[in-house]
């Protein structure tokens, strides 16, 4: 054989070794964490926009992984999109692990959680908690009202129509708001998809204020109907509604817990129905799918009171006089009958 042809035969031997000791090399830094044995874990957040030479660069600082240019290298033969989010990583995971997780894996979900009954404040509060935005910038956003309009809300804030419920939502970048107020308006709307008022915005606006003042009067799930009716009786025949819980709501952080004769004869306050026929102006909480089914349609029968029992349930009444006996009963307690009788009497 002419030396030529073994010195070729040679170097192509050469190559593959050296190609498959880098392939090997390469298989190798994949497949071997930092640190095997370590039982720590790490919080890393990867923004919204960050590219593939920044995180690298981060694993790397964070103690994750070694040799950045190399999972950078490695991320690029991947052809892997990075997701933005935050994202359990440790260094006894590999950088194939470390970056199939950061593409591919579950980021990190925050819990919300309110009750039925909250208020616009008391949710936004709720949602400050989280730390996913503040309640400030999430109360600006419920009185947006070019984006209420576009998500179908005829009202000027949010009151009402964010959907007690519990949510998981990952970090949100610059802590925008909106993605969380979307999501308690779309849990809403499917909610109410299949009520007779769902159509139509006015007609639901007035639904989810009768809704609201349902859910604050009773907590029984059985009565709910039974004070929506009492409260379309009431508006049918033009009554007062002469509801507590709209008087407190309109005082706002002036209430201090006892319901006074004046606050009940003020009429500056424009949700005291006591003075103010009809509905209030707005909801004054964040109703259920119980007040929302109760308020869409309300039982029909012929009371027009209600007062609450020791137990929380209520006795309903068809006549002033009947009202005024089972107020004796349940609450009076040798206090005097107020001159306005009202579906609540305490």
């Amino acid at each position: 054989m002419k030396l030529w042809v073994k010195l070729i035969l040679a170097g192509t031997l050469l190559l593959a070794l050296a190609a498959g000791a880098g392939l090997y090399a390469a298989w190798r830094y994949t497949e071997t964490p930092l640190a095997p044995d370590s039982n720590a874990t790490a919080v890393f957040r990867v923004e919204a926009g960050e590219n593939l030479r920044t995180v690298s660069s981060r694993l790397e600082q964070e103690g994750l992984v070694r040799w950045a240019e190399a999972f950078r290298t490695y991320g690029r033969y991947r052809k892997l999109p990075l997701q933005a989010g935050e994202f359990e990583l440790s260094p006894s995971m590999s950088p194939r692990r470390i970056l199939e997780v950061l593409a591919f894996g579950k980021p990190i979900l925050y819990r919300l959680h309110f009750a039925e009954g909250l208020t616009l404040r008391e949710v936004a509060q709720a949602v400050g908690a989280t730390g996913l935005t503040t309640t400030e910038r999430f109360l600006a956003a419920c009185r947006d009202r070019d984006y209420l309009q576009s998500r179908g809300v005829n009202a000027t804030d949010a009151e009402g129509y964010l959907f007690p419920e519990t949510y998981f939502f990952p970090r949100i970048p610059d802590q925008d708001p909106y993605p969380i107020l979307q999501a308690l308006l779309d849990r809403f709307r499917s909610t109410v998809a299949a009520l007779p008022q769902a159509g139509d915005p006015a007609a639901l606006h007035r639904m989810v204020i009768l809704a609201s003042l349902v859910e604050k009067e009773t907590a029984v799930p059985s009565e709910r109907p039974v004070v929506a009716g009492v409260y379309a009786n009431r508006l049918r025949l033009g009554m007062l509604l002469q509801c507590d819980p709209t008087i407190i709501y309109g005082l706002g952080e002036n209430f201090d817990g006892n319901l006074r004769r004046s606050h009940l004869q003020d009429a500056a306050n424009p949700y005291n129905t006591y003075v103010h026929p009809g509905l209030p102006p707005g909801p004054i909480c964040s109703p259920g799918k119980a007040a929302l089914l109760a308020a869409s349609r309300p039982e029909e029968h012929d009371f027009l009171y209600f007062v609450a029992r020791s137990d929380g349930s209520h006795h309903f009444s068809r006549t002033l006089r009947e009202h005024t006996n089972a107020v004796i009963k349940y609450q009076r307690k040798g206090r005097p009958f107020p001159q306005n009788p009202s579906t609540r009497n305490d």
